[in-house]
């Protein structure tokens, strides 16, 4: 029993204790990474669930920040059915971070049943190649949740990141714990989707994971004084005059928790 707790603790002490701060501006990426986010995923319209960010924004955040960076390609809002030109801007998307020397992509695309695409993956993944790959959580809108898994660790994805099929990481704990024993180090298991330092120590004591994605937004005013009434330029329910950015607070609160933790473990480990 004590040699299969050694392994087990192991196996425990190689998964990296992670924050990933998701940010859609440069502002957003600085506090991020000042805060202690170990890596940030780029984004835009963060606001509508994230879209593909420009060329002049990762680079911008890049001369920024010191920080590993995973970029999402997402070409529009909505689901992640995508079509044949649709298909054909996120695999050019994806060479195009290539040589800008991104550290990893964030991708996810579904089949009209709810499965993954695995044809189309594995030739992002092809065209991905030296750049860690993350499934987004077009995973989370997909009908079976394990046999994704499965595929995602047959197609050499790194990362999955999930709420668990749920609204929030919370909500979706139990199935995040089942995808925590059931990957077995194959793929990592990402919980995003309402993360703060409050959840985090809960999922972690429930579920073991230990990577965690959250962009721990606040609301600024805007510094416009005139303000136009007869005319909205986005979604109805979205102001224009409200701007989101992270809260170094929320971040460095997350970031030293999962500090805390990872001390804890090593001190755990070195009982066996």
């Amino acid at each position: 029993m004590r040699k299969y707790l050694r392994k087990e603790a192991q196996a425990d002490a190689r998964k990296e204790f992670l924050l990933e701060g998701c940010v859609d501006s440069v502002e957003s990426a600085v506090i991020a990474t000042r805060a202690g986010a170990g890596r940030l995923e780029l984004c835009q319209s963060l606001v509508v669930g994230g879209t593909t960010p420009t060329a002049a924004l990762y680079e911008e955040v890049r001369e920024s920040c010191e920080n590993r960076i995973h970029v999402l390609i997402r070409p529009r809002f909505g689901d992640f059915c995508y079509t044949k030109q649709e298909f054909a801007v996120i695999r050019r998307e994806v060479r195009v971070f290539s040589r800008l020397g991104a550290d990893g992509i964030v991708i996810g695309i579904l089949r009209p049943d709810g499965s993954l695409d695995r044809e189309r993956m594995r030739i992002l993944l092809e065209e991905a190649e030296g750049m860690k790959v993350t499934l987004h959580r077009a995973f989370d809108m997909c009908a079976d949740p394990f046999a994704a898994l499965e595929e995602a660790a047959e197609l050499g994805i790194h990362t999955i990141l999930t709420s668990g099929q749920k609204n929030t990481c919370l909500d979706g704990a139990e199935c995040l714990k089942q995808l925590e024993v059931r990957s077995a180090g194959r793929v990592e298991i990402m919980a995003g989707g309402g993360v703060s330092a409050a959840v985090i120590e809960t999922l972690y004591q429930d579920t073991g994971i230990c990577a965690y994605h959250m962009s721990g937004k606040r609301i600024l005013e805007s510094s416009m004084t005139y303000r136009g009434s007869q005319v909205h330029m986005g979604l109805c329910g979205l102001s224009e005059y409200e701007i989101y950015q992270a809260d170094e607070g929320k971040i460095r609160a997350a970031a030293e928790l999962l500090s805390r933790l990872k001390a804890e473990k090593g001190e755990n480990i070195k009982k066996y």
